[in-house]
């Protein structure tokens, strides 16, 4: 379980960094001689880079070898954080941004990959279980954490505190992890990774800017060409003998569920986490400080489904695992919307972190199943898409979560300054919903769906010797 623990604290370590400098962004605008307006710059680079090169990181994984690709990716990730504490203008922390986006897109991917490929399937599901822990807590310790270290200490230590926890990352890659790598040198697929790249990056900010309500021509052009770019993504792809996005994996039926169903669920994971502090702040009243600690609960909730996930699937399979937590990961959403400013605290607390566990349980599931009928020569190309489609799906709950509230508001007639606790409940009804149309790609999964991986046994089935 090392290989899984190196790749987990990896990836807490963007998923905090890349949370934690929201709450900087004033004290960073006002020590570089900028506005925060402009200081976002610094979180939209980081993510467009992010959606340009996630599509090439299984190619390159195969072509340099895992250990290779995922040590590289910390060190390049550890430097830039060195250079982003370092900066001394919003256009040199920008471009540090950039750098550090290119680690982090080859990180995440490659380091499920090198997962994938250490332990036996029998093993899948508890390894897994580590990595999705900072999917989840990233973004809720993130925040306060940043807030914590900008009053306490310096802004600039939000990326100092990455270097030795990159430099220990390098060296447990160097000891514990195989380079695997694909003994085929299959080309580059330029063409493939500039359309999808152009579109991931151009849907991705626009997507930004829906979640921060603006609109204009700059919003169309970006969506407008990123769906196009994104059209011929598909028809290259389709006519490419070896394209960066192999879509033939979606003939694969567990593959395809998970993407197709696992997007739904994702982009309405994306949209709470944007929503319950809004809730908490705008709806009721509370203070950032208070509302962070309240939604930390979400974070015990997730650190505790690790240790039922493995026997969850092994008693039940995938397919009542993913159908009957479906409903619950909807019902867990649906009730926030019912939440008021006299709700107890400590009811808050247990049903926020109830649903944390709810919803960890169905991403560590997602996030297995995905790659049950995957050959091991095409892993590389799964991680690398699984993981682009993630990034949007997440993307996008976001932008939902903005244009419901944007649609509350025109119904009731009142300007976005007008937003109450009757807004934020109806886009919490309406993500509900979202969240429950993923049960509906669930129930086609075959009953006995990656038994190999759950190591689920029918009544009376002997295990295969």
């Amino acid at each position: 379980m090392i290989v899984a623990l190196v790749v987990a604290c990896a990836m807490f370590m963007t998923n905090v960094d890349g949370s934690a400098i929201t709450t900087a962004l004033p004290d960073m605008a006002q020590s570089l001689g900028s506005t925060p307006a402009h200081m976002s710059l610094a979180i939209t680079s980081y993510m467009l880079s992010l959606a340009v090169f996630i599509p090439v990181s299984g190619w390159v994984a195969d072509r340099y070898g895992a250990r290779t690709v995922f040590r590289a990716a910390i060190g390049v990730f550890t430097l830039a954080s060195i250079w982003c504490g370092l900066s001394h203008s919003e256009m040199e922390l920008t471009l540090a941004r950039l750098v550090q986006g290119i680690g982090g897109a080859m990180m995440t991917p490659v380091g499920r990959l090198v997962v994938f490929r250490s332990v036996p399937k029998s093993e899948v599901v508890r390894a897994m279980s580590y990595i999705t822990v900072p999917a989840f807590v990233g973004p809720i310790v993130g925040p306060p954490l940043g807030g914590f270290i900008t009053t306490y200490l310096d802004w600039r230590w939000i990326f100092f505190v990455n270097v030795p926890i990159g430099i220990l990352g390098m060296v447990l890659a160097t000891v514990y992890f195989k380079n695997f790598r694909s003994e085929e040198k299959r080309p580059l697929d330029w063409i493939g990774f500039l359309l999808s790249g152009g579109s991931l990056s151009g849907l991705m900010y626009g997507l930004e800017l829906i979640g921060r309500r603006e609109s204009g021509v700059e919003l169309y052009l970006l969506m407008g060409g990123g769906l196009i770019a994104g059209v011929l993504a598909v028809l290259h792809s389709l006519r490419h003998p070896s394209p960066l996005l192999d879509l033939s994996l979606l003939k694969l039926p567990t593959f395809r569920i998970s993407v197709d169903g696992g997007s739904f669920f994702r982009t309405a994971v994306g949209a709470i986490v944007f929503l319950i502090p809004l809730l908490l702040q705008v709806g009721f009243g509370m203070t950032a400080f208070q509302s962070g600690l309240i939604t930390l609960s979400g974070a015990v909730g997730t650190v505790l489904a690790k240790t039922v996930i493995q026997y969850t699937l092994r008693w039940f399979g995938y397919r009542p695992v993913l159908v009957w937590n479906g409903v619950a990961c909807a019902a867990s959403i649906l009730v926030c919307g019912f939440f008021t400013e006299t709700t107890p605290v400590v009811v808050l607390v247990i049903l926020l972190g109830l649903g944390g566990l709810i919803r960890s349980t169905q991403y560590s599931a997602l996030n297995t199943i995905v790659f049950a009928e995957v050959p091991a020569q095409r892993l590389a190309n799964a991680t690398s898409f699984s993981s682009m489609v993630q990034q949007l799906s997440g993307g996008l709950g976001v932008a939902v979560a903005a244009v419901l509230l944007q649609i509350s508001m025109v119904w009731r007639g009142v300007g976005t300054e007008a937003m109450n606790a009757i807004d934020i409940r109806f886009a919490l009804f309406a993500v509900g919903v979202c969240s429950a149309v993923a049960i509906f790609f669930y129930l086609r999964l075959a009953p006995d769906a990656a038994a190999d991986i759950s190591g689920h046994r029918k009544k009376g089935e002997a295990a295969a010797p």
